[in-house]
């Protein structure tokens, strides 16, 4: 029996193509819950049944956006067979991707801190 050899690096060009395609098929969902939403990483299981989509927004509630993306996944899964070449189109799971919202928080603290540091250098030592 031959056995098909695994194409190297498959599954990250396929998340990397779902994620450009999902990016334009959500620009063309009319529903209002669904801010400015960016796609910011897909990840895809070893026998694609599953993909975990990342996504940030930059305008929009981030709670609703997900009920909106999740409520859509069926429509933009059926989108995705019409574009992809392959013969299993992951079911999507859409998460919030709290990655840029955690680099604002950091970089408020920092400039508090380098802030707060600037104060006391300036205050005269006895």
């Amino acid at each position: 029996m031959k056995h098909k050899r695994a194409i190297p690096n498959r599954s990250f060009r396929v998340a990397d193509q779902i994620q450009r395609d999902l990016a334009e098929l959500i620009r063309e969902l009319k529903d209002p819950r669904i801010g400015m939403a960016t796609i910011s990483a897909v990840e895809v299981t070893p026998d694609y049944a599953h993909a975990k989509v990342f996504f940030s927004v930059l305008i929009g509630d981030p709670v609703e956006t997900q009920a909106a993306l999740n409520e859509a996944a069926g429509y933009l899964r059926n989108g995705l067979f019409k574009r992809l070449q392959i013969h299993t189109v992951p079911t999507l799971h859409f998460q919030f991707d709290r990655t840029t919202e955690r680099a604002a928080e950091m970089n408020a603290l920092i400039g508090k801190a380098n802030a707060t540091r600037a104060l006391d250098d300036e205050e005269p030592n006895d």
